[in-house]
């Protein structure tokens, strides 16, 4: 019996010809072993790693060098200085709190004089610090604005701060229309902003001192925030002259310690005043009158500092020693008074 099929089935009928699919021209080249081509190209491409992502690395070589950030060493804390300015503090804050002393219904007129000599030398502080274009005009704007201050705040016929923010507005402007009608300050006129409105609001803030002196309970109100801003930026300044630590900013010459040491003391003294003072000061709200007075102040006078350095690492040269110094004090006190005068309307 024969087979079903031949014994030629098993192979390829096509076995000795090319098969489908196969493509006539030159054999493909021979790739060469994995050590030959691959080992030079390796040796001259160097080793790539994978990233995350499937994003080959950077080789050492590759990165470029970053110049490394230069270390500002720290500004050197001077202790005389420090005690300079907290002896400035003092006697400001005296001359202060005896001026309202002498403050009564139809005799405040020491208590202006008080008020207009600080008012002065707030004006020259700070325009001989920040140094706006106008300089002259701008510090002879703020004294007809300390005096308009003064004048409202002793003539108006209800005690209030809209004779005040009028006078205030009104010097602001007048400050940047003569700076817009002089060609040379009209390019820096948006820097002076700034400055201009510092000085002026500042000068007309000391006037908030008068029209609180004409408020019931006013008087020992002034008492007791004055002292405690005062204790306040007395107790800093000395501290950074003993131990500025930790330091606030490399640039500056002041200390935590100082800062929230000071504050904490001002609160203190105005606590201990508020218990020999009469309804409707009691130690409690003479604390709180007191504590926010002192921060305001304290932190005026931290900023001046971050200011004057700003200045200084902008190239800016250095200007009245004397002047950039009582700029701190004065306008701790001048932030202080309207502080004194919203929290008595508040808590009083």
């Amino acid at each position: 019996m024969s087979p079903s099929t031949s014994p030629d089935a098993g192979r390829d009928s096509w076995s000795d010809g090319p098969r489908p699919g196969a493509t006539y021209g030159p054999p493909p080249e021979q790739r060469s072993a994995p050590g030959a081509d691959d080992g030079e190209r390796r040796e001259r491409r160097g080793p790539r790693r994978i990233r995350r992502g499937g994003e080959p690395a950077r080789r050492p070589d590759d990165v470029t060098d970053e110049p490394e950030e230069e270390e500002i060493p720290p500004v050197e804390v001077r202790r005389p200085l420090s005690l300079a300015v907290a002896g400035f503090s003092v006697l400001l804050g005296i001359g202060l709190v005896l001026g309202a002393q002498t403050s009564g219904p139809g005799h405040r007129l020491p208590f202006v004089i008080i008020i207009l000599g600080v008012q002065l030398l707030f004006v020259l502080a700070w325009t001989m610090a920040m140094r706006p274009p106008a300089l002259l005009l701008v510090a002879l704007i703020s004294v007809v604005a300390a005096v308009a201050a003064d004048v409202a705040a002793v003539q108006s016929d209800v005690a209030g701060l809209a004779p005040l923010g009028y006078v205030a507005a009104g010097g602001f402007l007048l400050g940047v229309l003569g700076q817009l009608v002089r060609r040379v300050d009209r390019v820096r006129v948006t820097d002076s902003l700034g400055s201009t409105l510092l000085i002026v609001v500042g000068v007309v803030a000391f006037g908030t001192l008068i029209v609180l002196s004409r408020v019931p309970a006013g008087t020992q109100a002034i008492t007791v925030c004055l002292t405690a801003s005062g204790v306040a930026l007395t107790v800093a300044r000395a501290v950074d002259a003993v131990a500025p630590w930790p330091r606030l900013a490399p640039q500056v010459p002041r200390g935590a310690a100082g800062v929230v040491g000071g504050a904490m003391v001002g609160t203190l003294v105005s606590a201990v005043l508020g218990s020999y003072l009469v309804a409707p000061f009691t130690p409690t709200k003479a604390a709180i009158i007191g504590l926010v007075a002192a921060v305001a102040a304290v932190l005026a006078d931290l900023a001046v500092g971050y200011a004057e350095a700003g200045r200084l690492m902008a190239g800016e040269a250095p200007t009245m020693w004397i002047a950039r110094h009582m700029q701190g004090p004065l306008g701790g006190f001048a932030l202080a008074a309207p502080a004194a005068y919203a929290m008595c309307m508040l808590f009083l």
